[in-house]
C-alpha cells in the first residue's frame, strides 16, 4: 500500500497561514493498523509540516509537545488527527 501525492492535499490545512482555520479535523481518522502505512502517512504530514503547516497537537498534562517535526507528524497519526486516503489499486487484492 502507499498514498499518493494526490492525498497531500486532502491531508493538508487548506491555508497553513490563516490562523482563523481549525487546526484538527473535527472527526477522527481511520485507525492504521499497516506499519508501513503508517509511514507513509507519518512521512507526507512531515512534509506539510516542513512546508509551513500547523502541528495538530496540543499540549496535555505532563506532556510537551516533540520538537522535531517527524516526531510531532508520527503523533498526529497516532493520535487519528491526520485524514489520508488510499487509492485503489486495480489488479492487487
Amino acid at each position: 500500500m502507499f498514498v499518493s501525492r494526490d492525498t497531500l492535499a486532502v491531508m493538508a490545512d487548506l491555508n497553513p497561514h490563516d490562523h482563523n482555520a481549525p487546526a484538527a479535523p473535527t472527526e477522527l481518522a481511520p485507525e492504521i493498523t499497516s506499519r508501513f502505512l503508517f509511514v507513509d502517512v507519518a512521512a507526507m504530514r512531515a512534509l506539510q509540516l516542513r512546508r509551513g503547516a500547523r502541528v495538530r497537537l496540543q499540549a496535555g498534562e505532563g506532556r510537551q509537545l516533540p520538537h522535531r517535526l517527524e516526531r510531532a507528524a508520527m503523533d498526529e497519526v497516532k493520535h487519528r488527527l491526520v485524514q489520508y486516503s488510499v487509492p485503489d489499486t486495480p489488479g492487487l487484492k
